[in-house]
């Protein structure tokens, strides 16, 4: 009986304890993470690598078309890329571009110069609505006031 009391006594404490920690984490986490912050290491990876391309493009090859493709893609197949922000304004700059005939690479002959410009403004007014506290929002912002003022002059000529 005297070598039981011990051993019950240290069971019970230790049971004891492991329910207080329970008790403490219950709360904590109920239903898994946020689903809109989950990122899956190997395809944010991959997204990392079309943005850096696409800014490559952009920036240095003036291939607005290329940098447009890889922007799309990284905004269909990865809609909670970390740095999706960044991926909206190369696309909205790229088709911007297009529109205007900017660029190294013909734009699609399929696709008017308005199509572009429409497409420009959906991805930047996305950018400004979406992530207000991005770097590129302020940008954004000017470059659709600029397409505003466009699109204006553009309905005030027709009538």
């Amino acid at each position: 009986m005297k070598k039981f009391l011990p051993v019950a006594c240290c069971l019970l404490l230790s049971m004891l304890c492991a329910s207080v920690s329970v008790q403490a984490q219950g709360g904590a986490v109920k239903s898994g993470p946020d689903p809109t912050t989950i990122r899956d290491p190997e395809l944010e990876r991959d997204s990392v690598k079309n943005l850096e391309a696409a800014k490559l493009y952009f920036n240095m090859r003036h291939a607005y078309v290329a940098s447009l493709a890889r922007c799309e893609e990284i905004i269909a197949g990865n809609p909670n890329f970390s740095r999706i922000d960044e991926a909206l304004w190369f696309a909205g700059m790229s088709n911007l571009y297009l529109s205007q005939g900017k660029g190294k690479q013909a734009p699609d002959p399929k696709i008017s110069a308005e199509q572009y410009r429409e497409e420009a403004r959906r991805y930047l007014s996305q950018l400004v609505k979406d992530y207000p506290d991005s770097k590129f929002h302020k940008k954004a912002e000017e470059e659709l006031s600029k397409l505003g003022d466009e699109k204006q002059k553009a309905e005030g000529s027709k009538q």
